[in-house]
C-alpha cells in the first residue's frame, strides 16, 4: 500500500489486490443506519448517486445502498483495489471467473465492477479517482478482515495468486484477506463467498448487541489464525463476521 493521499478525503492509495471498500445492499437503508451506527458507533452522509457512506471518527470506511431490486441479495460486498479495472475484469474473465457488471464510472470518486471466482464466489474491484477507499481500517468499528469461504481452496490459490500476486505473495505483501473450506463454518451446502470482517474489542459484548438490534448470530465465536471470530446477520440479513485481535 502506497502512502500517498487521495485528495480531498485523506485515505491512502490502495496497491491492486488489497481490499479497499466494503457496502451493503439493503433492502431499508434507515433501518442499517440505526443497526450499523448504533452496533459500531457510524455516522453517516449522503453521497453519489444515493448511497449512503458511513464514517467513523469523522473518516469513510462503508457505504449502505438501497436494493435496486428486491430479487437481489442483501450483502456485503468486498472491494479490491486497481488502477486498471478494464484489464482486471479481461483478466478474471480470461482465468475463469465472471464479469457480474461491467466496469461503470461513479462520478468522480472512480470505478467500480461486480466480478465471481471460477466457484461463483462475487466480489467487486474498484479504480480510485477521488475516492480511494477506506479512510480507516484495521480499527474497532471499521474493516479488517474479509475471509472467502470456498469448495476448493486450490483453485482458490490458484485464481487470486494469479490476479493479485504482488498482494498476496510480493516483497511487501500484507494481506487482509484469506481462504478456507465453506465446510469450516457454514452447511456444506452453503455457496462459496465472501465474509467481511470487522474490528471489535469485545466479541461477546457486540454478540448481544446484535441480539438486541435484532440480527442474529449464526456462528458463536471460534479461534482463527487473525483472531477471534464470530459470524452474525444484520437486522435484514445481511451477514458479516466481527473480529477480535
Amino acid at each position: 500500500m502506497a502512502e500517498n493521499r487521495a485528495s480531498g478525503y485523506g485515505e491512502d492509495v490502495y496497491a491492486e489486490g488489497v481490499p479497499c471498500w466494503v457496502d451493503a445492499q439493503l433492502p431499508d437503508v434507515e433501518a442499517g443506519k440505526r443497526f450499523y451506527g448504533e452496533l459500531f458507533g457510524w455516522t453517516f452522509e449522503e453521497a453519489y448517486g444515493g448511497s449512503v457512506w458511513a464514517r467513523r471518527e469523522g473518516r469513510p470506511v462503508a457505504a449502505l445502498d438501497r436494493k435496486a431490486d428486491g430479487r437481489l441479495p442483501t450483502v456485503w460486498t468486498v472491494y479490491f483495489a486497481t488502477p486498471d479495472i478494464e484489464g482486471l475484469a479481461d483478466r478474471v474473465w480470461a482465468a475463469g471467473g465472471q464479469v457480474v457488471t461491467a466496469p461503470v464510472p461513479v462520478g468522480d470518486l472512480g470505478a467500480a465492477a461486480l466480478v465471481a471466482d471460477p466457484e461463483g464466489a462475487v466480489f467487486g474491484l474498484w479504480q480510485p479517482g477521488s475516492h480511494a477507499g477506506f479512510g480507516s481500517r484495521h480499527e474497532p468499528g471499521t474493516f479488517v478482515w474479509a475471509e472467502l469461504y470456498t469448495r476448493d481452496i486450490e483453485t482458490a490459490n490458484t485464481f487470486y495468486g494469479g490476479l493479485f500476486h504482488d498482494a498476496l505473495f510480493g516483497p511487501e505483501a500484507h494481506p487482509d484477506f484469506g481462504r478456507a473450506p465453506v465446510s469450516d463454518v457454514f452447511p456444506t451446502e452453503m455457496p462459496p463467498h465472501f465474509l467481511v470482517h470487522f474490528g471489535v474489542e469485545d466479541c461477546e459484548t457486540v454478540l448481544g448487541t446484535v441480539n438486541r438490534l435484532g440480527g442474529r448470530v449464526q456462528a458463536p465465536p471460534f479461534e482463527t489464525s487473525y483472531g477471534r471470530v464470530a459470524v452474525v446477520t444484520d437486522n435484514q440479513g445481511a451477514s458479516f463476521a466481527v473480529l477480535e485481535r
